[in-house]
C-alpha cells in the first residue's frame, strides 16, 4: 500500500473565511500516484474546519450569517472558555458544528466527489497561521 502526506498552510485576512482547497487536494492526489484509495483532509487547529459543500458565494454568506446567529462572537464574556483570557470560544463551537475532517475516495487517480462538491477549509478564528493535513493511502 502506498501513502502520501502533504500540508497546507493558511493565514486568512478575516476572522471567518471559507477557502476552496479542492485544487490543492487534487494536486496531492496526482503527486501521490495513488489510483484507488482514500484521502483524509483535516484541520490541525481547534478553531478551523474542513468540510465539503458547494462553492457558491451566497451559500458561504449564509453559513457565516447562520453561524453568527447560532454561536455569536460577542459579547465575549458570555462564554466560559473566554475566562482564560482568550476571545475565541465561539470559534471552537463553530468548528464542532462544521467538523474536523473529510475523507474522500480516490478512484482511477481522481477525487471521487459529486458534481457540485468541493472541499473547503473553514476558518473561524483567523488572522494567524494554521495547518491542514492531507494523508492519502491506497494502491
Amino acid at each position: 500500500m502506498r501513502h502520501h502526506r502533504e500540508e497546507l498552510w493558511f493565514n486568512t485576512d478575516r476572522r471567518v473565511a471559507f477557502v476552496n482547497i479542492t485544487p490543492q487536494v487534487e494536486q496531492a492526489v496526482a503527486a501521490s500516484g495513488i489510483r484507488e484509495g482514500l484521502c483524509l483532509v483535516n484541520a490541525m487547529h481547534i478553531s478551523a474546519s474542513v468540510f465539503i459543500n458547494d462553492d457558491e458565494r451566497g451559500l458561504h454568506a449564509d453559513f457565516e450569517h447562520w453561524l453568527e446567529q447560532l454561536v455569536p462572537y460577542g459579547p465575549t464574556d458570555r462564554w466560559r472558555h473566554n475566562d482564560t483570557g482568550e476571545d475565541n470560544a465561539d470559534s471552537h463551537i463553530k468548528r464542532q458544528i462544521f467538523g474536523r475532517e473529510v475523507t474522500v475516495a480516490i478512484s482511477e487517480g481522481h477525487l471521487d466527489i459529486g458534481p457540485w462538491e468541493q472541499i473547503f477549509y473553514g476558518e473561524f478564528d483567523g488572522r494567524r497561521r494554521k495547518r491542514v493535513l492531507m494523508k492519502l493511502i491506497g494502491e
